[in-house]
């Protein structure tokens, strides 16, 4: 026994260093697009830690590093790795791709725009994280979603983010009505996105088939010099001219509850 307590203390050591020596996965949100401003949205800690990183995973390599360079870090680009996720087999190489976080290195986390993992495929890279024990460190930067829904004035305490909506008609039309009916049942904010391209067809389709009481909201090009946020019933919104948004990144809402 006196043999096994003067060893304990050694194991426990030993433990505790294999799991300490483990590195961070940082996210970091990135700007919802590119002009002048857009850089402002990422707050000066954000950089800093970037700056001490040498492997980064991301959805786009050429983006990220566009990203990056941009922050103004010391050291060039090349010098650093990006790992890319496959967009059409989400979950390729993502054990690769954590590695050096599993040998101690520090690594981070990009969106092609916003938060990551949020509407975004890293998602799936946070998940294996909290798999393999390494510590997740979300950092503060735009969402879309949530800028969205605080200048929408509608519920901010009950809400739902549906990604995607079906394109068919018929199936829109089935899916808009339904959400809605969720809106109304629950008093809670419905929010979803559109392929930009698409986005005077869904405004079309939501003026067509929503109540005239009910409440829609679209946010455009969000913190960028062209920001634009309108936020009326659908009776409103049939008295006025629509702007063009097409091809500009939009989010949607609707509100059939009462605040």
């Amino acid at each position: 026994m006196g043999g096994w307590k003067s060893k304990c203390p050694t194991i426990f050591l030993h433990l505790f260093k294999t799991s300490s020596m483990k590195g961070k996965l940082y996210l970091f949100p990135t700007p919802l697009g590119e002009n002048e401003d857009a850089g402002h949205t990422i707050l000066p800690y954000a950089t800093k830690i970037m700056h001490g990183l040498d492997y980064f995973i991301a959805e786009r390599a050429r983006t990220a590093r566009r990203f990056i360079k941009s922050t103004g870090p010391e050291r060039p680009i090349s010098d650093l790795t990006v790992y890319e996720l496959d967009k059409h087999d989400p979950a390729k190489g993502l054990s690769d791709f954590l590695k050096p976080a599993m040998e101690g290195h520090d690594t981070g986390l990009l969106s092609e725009a916003g938060c990551p993992g949020v509407a975004d495929p890293g998602a799936r890279v946070v998940k294996l994280a909290h798999e393999k024990g390494i510590e997740v460190i979300p950092l503060v930067g735009p969402s879309s979603l949530l800028l969205a829904l605080m200048a929408s004035g509608m519920n901010g305490q009950s809400f739902c983010f549906h990604g995607y909506l079906p394109n068919k008609g018929n199936e829109l039309v089935r899916e808009l009505k339904r959400l809605e009916t969720l809106s109304s049942k629950f008093n809670q904010t419905q929010l979803f996105i559109e392929t930009p391209y698409r986005n005077k067809a869904m405004i079309d389709a939501l003026l067509k088939n929503l109540g005239s009481s009910t409440q829609m909201a679209v946010a455009v090009n969000l913190t960028l010099i062209n920001q634009e946020i309108r936020s009326m019933t659908i009776a409103e919104w049939k008295k006025v001219k629509i702007p063009d948004w097409h091809k500009q990144p939009a989010v949607f809402l609707l509100y059939a509850g009462k605040l």
